[in-house]
């Protein structure tokens, strides 16, 4: 039997004793300033470069948001295609594109990030139902993150709307938890600066369900609250994404080497933090 994607995940975090996740957001305006002189052409493809190079060391994983390569157009989705194959099977890879459509379409989603692009997850919605998320859980080698309580201000406009089951958010999360026994590859999207929504989302999902935190950093979640109450019963179910704080650390020549120590030095404190939680 292949491995599931769950069981994936956890052997990575455990090999590469890092809960790390790089976010891959490249921002036309934001390029550092010795690339801004080149064209796109040459400056994307060496910005990428540069920062895999610097953070590979200390990353579980790499989240790519999709709006940051369609940015760039044509030579985005080149790169995109790159880059992931750059990395490798010995991180994790995760297509960030939040997306949610009816059946059909997100076999086409499935088919594109999985099969064309070489993606290990996807992150998705799961605003139409579940029954668009089927053509993900089909396939246990792959995962899907189902965006529950994301890391924006406005998150609570619509996801802490009372149901039955309690805010909206936390009936999404139960019947994520409900799909990740079933079949071993689904995972919640919890944002950092909102920690009790991220404490009753591990007391929830239990140990093995990883979660996919953004917010750290730029947005200004909270690390060792983060660590605290995502982390499971063997401090690992997490990956905890920086993506603004580590590509943007330097706008000077040191760019590079600026990401690589904003890089090592997350993942050195959110390990600081688990060995305190029982890290092994």
């Amino acid at each position: 039997m292949a491995t599931s994607f769950q069981a994936r995940v956890d052997r990575i975090l455990e090999t590469r004793q890092s809960l790390l996740c790089v976010g891959l957001d490249p921002d036309p305006t934001q390029l550092p300033a010795p690339l801004r002189r080149l064209p796109k052409s040459r400056a994307l493809p060496r910005f990428l470069d540069g920062v895999v190079a610097a953070t590979l060391p200390h990353a579980a994983a790499y989240k790519f948001q999709l709006g940051g390569f369609l940015a760039f157009g044509e030579l985005g989705m080149k790169e995109l295609g790159r880059v992931v194959k750059k990395i490798g099977p010995t991180r994790l890879r995760v297509l960030d594109a939040k997306a949610n459509d009816i059946p059909n379409t997100m076999r086409l989603y499935r088919a594109g990030a999985f099969d064309a692009f070489g993606f290990d997850a996807l992150t998705v919605s799961p605003w139409l139902g579940w029954e668009s998320l089927e053509p993900f859980a089909e396939d246990p080698k792959h995962g899907f993150f189902v965006v529950a309580h994301s890391s924006n201000p406005g998150a609570p406009d619509f996801q802490e709307i009372p149901t039955p089951r309690g805010p909206l958010w936390l009936a999404v999360v139960e019947e994520v938890r409900r799909l990740a026994y079933r079949n071993g590859n689904a995972g919640v999207v919890v944002g950092a600066p909102f920690a009790d929504a991220l404490r009753q989302t591990r007391q929830t999902l239990g140990n093995g369900i990883p979660i996919l935190v953004p917010g750290i950093g730029a947005q200004g979640g909270l690390l060792a609250t983060t660590v605290r109450e995502g982390v499971d019963a063997h401090a690992r179910g997490l990956l905890v994404n920086a993506s603004r704080s580590i590509l943007f650390a330097s706008a000077g020549a040191d760019w590079k080497e600026a990401a690589g120590t904003e890089a090592k030095r997350l993942k050195g404190q959110i390990n600081q933090l688990r060995l305190g939680l029982g890290m092994r």
